[in-house]
């Protein structure tokens, strides 16, 4: 199996493009598509804070469900959108309010339509997934060893948000220990969630997620070469949002 994993891309289109272009995809049919029949892969947070979502959901929803050329799987900011969508009572902060203001301009028939993509992405997404004969797991947030093949609400929790441990940061961002640290297995793991100035790599698990939306880059991990590739943001540089995680 030969995939390009993609970390979280947080409504960051122009970048999206510019990093699957670099990895050899062309855009002829107005999808990246790889000559060589790689596939892609998305470990979630597809929208919130950048300034593309909804062009970002078209696409995955695309490569997915109707060409059926990438993996993806949800993370957290996708939860909390699917809900929103539901009609669910949700707060729109976080990000969250940069993706509906975007939704909010549209015509009635373009919000169905998007809503409609959206949710069917979602809902036809594993919580996370197992590749390549079991030696490959595309997760948002991270998973234990041995939560892999389970689906229970602990694990669920896990894979959106991490290992966290009940306190604040003083932004209201959970404090998360350091899952990877302890990780003994020898399924790689591909992940985002926590942006890091670089990808890290500890112990078979690999976080991709370079904090773009922040300012900082869009990484991909190419499987099974094991290459890492990325482009820069056009997004102002918080350094703050690159936050080490604790070590409870």
């Amino acid at each position: 199996m030969k995939i390009d994993i993609i970390g979280d891309i947080h409504g960051c289109f122009n970048e999206l493009k510019e990093l699957t272009l670099k990895l050899g995809y062309s855009w002829e049919t107005g999808i990246p598509l790889h000559r060589e029949g790689r596939f892609l892969g998305f470990v979630g947070d597809l929208t919130d804070r950048g300034p593309d979502s909804l062009h970002v959901v078209d696409l995955v929803w695309r490569l997915v469900v109707k060409e059926k050329k990438a993996h993806y799987v949800p993370g957290n900011h996708c939860n909390k959108l699917y809900r929103y969508f539901q009609g669910n009572k949700v707060q729109i902060s976080h990000g969250l309010e940069t993706t509906v203001s975007e939704y909010d301009v549209l015509n009635k028939k373009l919000k169905s339509e998007i809503r409609r993509k959206f949710m069917d992405l979602y809902e036809k997404a594993p919580l996370y997934e197992v590749l390549d004969n079991e030696r490959l797991v595309l997760v948002h947030a991270g998973i234990r060893e041995d939560y892999i093949g389970k689906n229970d609400s602990k694990v669920k929790s896990f894979v959106l948000y991490g290992d966290i441990t009940g306190e604040k940061h003083p932004d209201g961002s959970p404090v998360r220990r350091d899952w990877a640290k302890s990780y003994k297995g020898k399924t790689c793991i591909v992940y985002g969630h926590t942006p890091v100035m670089e990808a890290r790599i500890l112990n078979y698990t690999y976080n991709i997620d370079t904090g773009c939306v922040f300012g900082g880059k869009l990484t991909a991990l190419r499987y099974p070469e094991m290459e890492l590739e990325s482009v820069p943001s056009s997004m102002p540089f918080v350094p703050e949002k690159f936050r080490k995680i604790s070590e409870g």
